[in-house]
């Protein structure tokens, strides 16, 4: 038998396994187990599974599998929830340090009727090498696909696009596009934004190994906030508004901190 629980932060919902104290699943065996079980017809349903496990340079290690079998670096959302499971556990303290792929984050957590965690999630990476992005300099208004692209990593690749409607259409056809553009050797996230006022933004994400929108993006919700502060179209605290909930980003010259609430669902076996 396998015990997961499942939690969502701001409907970006994930599976998490918990191999704190012995493996549960073999790494071989974890890019299958992730395509089978994000299903959500015949598995269980997520956006990605989230292994939480012992580390040599943190309070815990993070690794996350994209439905599509592949592992990514880092997720926003994923690491709120792999914390909150780790709160509930007594795993870690209020402030602690979660190893993942895309370096070392630290975290503090507070409760207000829900369990509120804020992430330091490191300095926005705006040049082509770190993106990474064919090129060099910086990747910003770019003219891709009919659109002005911006690029920029927090943890993974996103391009950012801005937008005057986040009900076009065509915005959802030209996101595979975008994605799979060779300018990005490891893909892309894409994000459309359209700007409130200098202190809120609207995102919808299509995320790279997910390969459809999600109903939020942390990593997303990072980039997009670091991208409108850069063109000087927002300050440097957003509030950013997805379908699956609010985020509040809090850039510095020095990183960025992302806020948001993470719940758990239920817990089950397979």
């Amino acid at each position: 038998m396998i015990h997961f629980t499942k939690l969502h932060g701001n409907g970006n919902d994930f599976i998490v396994i918990d191999e704190y104290k012995a493996e549960v699943i073999p790494d071989n065996e974890k890019p299958a187990f992730a395509s089978k079980y994000c299903g959500r017809r015949f598995g269980i349903g997520a956006d990605g599974i989230l292994y939480l496990g012992i580390s040599d340079k943190a309070d815990i290690r993070m690794r996350i599998f994209n439905p599509d079998g592949t592992e990514a670096e880092m997720c926003g959302n994923g690491i709120r929830c792999l914390v909150k499971y780790a709160l509930d556990k007594g795993y870690i303290k209020a402030n602690a340090a979660v190893e993942t792929l895309a370096g070392v984050l630290s975290i503090s957590s507070r409760l207000d009727g829900r369990t509120w965690i804020t992430v330091n999630m490191g300095r926005p990476e705006f040049s082509r090498g770190k993106i990474p992005a064919k090129g060099t300099g910086e990747f910003l208004e770019v003219g891709m696909h009919g659109y002005k692209v911006s690029a920029v990593n927090t943890g993974v690749p996103h391009a950012v696009i801005f937008v005057e409607s986040l009900d076009d259409p065509e915005l959802f056809n030209a996101a595979p596009k975008v994605r799979y553009d060779p300018v990005f050797p490891k893909g892309t996230n894409v994000n459309f934004v359209r700007v409130n006022s200098r202190d809120e933004i609207t995102v919808r994400t299509y995320e790279r190994g997910v390969e459809a929108e999600t109903l939020s993006c942390g990593t997303g919700s990072v980039a997009c906030a670091a991208v409108a502060h850069r063109l000087g179209k927002t300050g440097s605290r957003v509030k950013v508004n997805t379908k699956g909930g609010e985020l509040v980003i809090s850039l510095t010259d020095e990183t960025a901190f992302m806020e948001g609430a993470a719940e758990r669902v239920f817990d089950g076996v397979i």
